[in-house]
């Protein structure tokens, strides 16, 4: 009887924690000045309030508006098949510097939003004049919805492109947590020194032996 109480124990136990790890959210953090690819006029500069110092846009007053050129690349390895949301820490000083076109491909189709105008793709940034996190979304003619990808475990492209001068992006946060409408909801957090060595060396997670080289054909088909 002992025994037998012992052996449901252990059962109900490994029960639990299976639970809960297949519970667990994917939670990747990126820094946007690490982006595999960053092409002109998108540039790296400089603001000690930035995570790690640092964020990228096309640069430019706030009044100007305008863009359309220049992006950033990020190769991103997904760990499991998954609907994912993303989440940037941003600035968007006024209503002529608060978007950018976003593709996420495999789940988005190979397409150059810049050239196309596309507003699948159009991500309407949430204004304010400091770093804010906004969840990336569609800004389409009736509304503003929020953005969900369905992705496949492996490797995935992630592009962030110039829509409007002045918009400023510091960090991307990557999510299975599709639900959250919040910052504090989604857990989103800033990359540290971990998640920095982990982007420089290639890939955004753990690379399971893949290497980051697959989407070379398809970034230079974007070029």
């Amino acid at each position: 009887m002992k025994y037998g109480i012992i052996l449901m124990l252990v059962i109900l136990t490994g029960f639990i924690l299976g639970t809960a790890r297949l519970s667990a959210e994917v939670e990747i953090a990126l820094e946007a000045e690490l982006a595999n690819e960053i092409v002109d006029p998108m540039i790296i500069a400089d603001d000690k309030l930035a995570s790690d110092g640092k964020f990228i846009w096309m640069e430019g007053a706030p009044v100007t508006g305008g863009g359309d050129r220049g992006h950033a690349d990020f190769i991103i390895n997904i760990p499991e098949a998954g609907d994912y949301a993303l989440w940037g820490h941003v600035i968007a000083w006024d209503g002529n510097s608060d978007s950018f076109w976003v593709t996420w491909q495999p789940a988005d189709p190979d397409e150059n939003a810049q050239q196309t105008g596309n507003t699948e793709f159009r991500w309407g940034v949430a204004q304010g004049a400091a770093w804010h996190w906004d969840r990336i979304n569609h800004w389409l003619d009736g509304g503003t919805f929020d953005r969900e990808w369905e992705l496949e475990e492996g490797e995935s492209l992630l592009r962030i492109a110039v829509r409007e001068d002045a918009t400023m992006i510091d960090a991307i946060f990557v999510t299975t947590n599709v639900k959250a409408t919040a910052p504090d909801q989604a857990n989103v957090r800033l990359p540290d020194d971990n998640d920095r060595k982990i982007q420089v060396e290639g890939l955004a997670v753990s690379a399971k032996g893949k290497v980051a080289t697959t989407w070379g054909t398809l970034k230079r088909a974007y070029q």
